[in-house]
C-alpha cells in the first residue's frame, strides 16, 4: 500500500461517524458506573469485578485475533 492509498485510508476513518454513538453510550456507562461506585462504596468492589471480568474478555478476544 503507497503512501497516498494509506493517507486516503486515514482521511476515510477519520470521517467515518458509525462507531461514534457506541463509544459515547460506553463512555456515559463508564460515568454512571464510577459515580455510583463513589457515592456507594459497597458498590464499588462489585463494580471492579465486572471492569476486571470485561478487561479480561477484551485481553483474550484481542489475543486470540
Amino acid at each position: 500500500m503507497n503512501r497516498l492509498n494509506r493517507m486516503a485510508l486515514l482521511a476515510r476513518i477519520w470521517r467515518d461517524t458509525r462507531g461514534q454513538d457506541l463509544i459515547e453510550y460506553a463512555l456515559m456507562a463508564g460515568f454512571v458506573a464510577v459515580a455510583a461506585g463513589a457515592v456507594m462504596p459497597n458498590v464499588a468492589s462489585s463494580i471492579s469485578t465486572v471492569f476486571q471480568k470485561v478487561s479480561n474478555l477484551m485481553t483474550s478476544a484481542a489475543a486470540s485475533g
